[in-house]
């Protein structure tokens, strides 16, 4: 057996719990918090922060959450938060005794929250099965969530992260892998993102002049890559491959690219990633570039 997987149970605890759950199905994989992060100061923070803010928001409705995992499993603080704070009238019972009961309720409640957050299936870190199993990693990740789409103004403690192990049943008995798992943004990145992205500010706060500074950039890139006689008339298509994007950055800093280094005809989404890469190490080297971008 994987002796990782035995190091993540030191604590009798959590070992009991694994063991007296169902077992795991051939393929099946479960992500759960480690034992070490379990005291995890900004771990607690954060848990007594949701809980608060839970209860001052459900004060008037005499709810009191004590446990995040033991009181939102069911729905139905989930159920009342939804409803006061983003206004959202859900067609299910407000108390739901059976577990089918609870599953449905949770399903309905669930799918709304990732068509508020306009979430794909892929991008949950939660699930119903893993909400009602009262998994604290998936409930963190929901309210974490569900705080930053519907008041984004609330100052949830940041950098907060954890040990996790996740365990899948192979043919060959169990397989884990260990990771670092963030719950809440790294401080970093929101402050450089926020030193970085006027054009998320243009986006939201300006649209209507949207147009008119997609045409100056298309004339001004136009103009540069115009003297090795290209023509751009589509951004979005025409820089996606990363050659346009890679002969700027050269006219611009005035030296020449060696065609060995990049794809100047990319056949596959794996040599427009290489050259897209390459353009952003090159804008990082020359310090144009200080905030991560998503080369995909």
């Amino acid at each position: 057996m994987d002796p990782d997987f035995l190091n993540a149970f030191t604590q009798p605890s959590t070992l009991d719990r694994f063991l007296t759950e169902e077992v795991i199905a051939k393929g099946e994989k479960r992500k759960l918090i480690k034992p070490t992060s379990s005291n995890n100061p900004r771990l607690e923070e954060l848990k007594l922060f949701l809980i608060e803010w839970i209860n001052r928001t459900l004060k008037e409705e005499h709810i009191v959450v004590k446990s995040l995992e033991e009181d939102l499993y069911d729905g139905l603080v989930l159920h009342h938060l939804l409803e006061n704070i983003g206004s959202l009238k859900l067609d299910v019972d407000k108390i739901a005794l059976t577990e089918k009961k609870q599953r449905q309720k949770l399903s309905v409640i669930l799918e709304a929250v990732a068509k508020c957050l306009q979430l794909e299936e892929s991008q949950l870190k939660w699930s119903v099965e893993s909400i009602l199993a009262k998994d604290l990693l998936s409930t963190l990740h929901l309210l974490v969530a569900i705080a930053k789409h519907f008041e984004p103004t609330l100052a949830l403690p940041p950098n907060v992260q954890v040990e996790t192990i996740t365990i899948e049943t192979t043919s060959g008995g169990l397989k884990t892998s260990n990771a670092v798992e963030y719950i809440t943004e790294n401080k970093e990145n929101i402050e450089a993102q926020s030193k970085g992205d006027a054009f998320d500010e243009l986006f939201s706060c300006a649209p209507d002049k949207l147009d008119a500074v997609k045409k100056a950039l298309l004339q001004f890139v136009d103009h540069h890559v115009g003297k090795l006689g290209l023509n751009v008339k589509d951004m979005e298509s025409q820089l996606s491959d990363g050659v346009i994007l890679l002969l700027l950055i050269g006219q611009l800093e005035g030296y020449f690219l060696n065609l060995r280094n990049f794809f100047l005809t990319p056949a596959s989404t794996m040599e427009m990633l290489h050259n897209v890469n390459l353009a952003l190490e090159l804008l990082a080297e020359g310090g144009l570039l200080n905030f991560p971008l998503n080369s995909e």
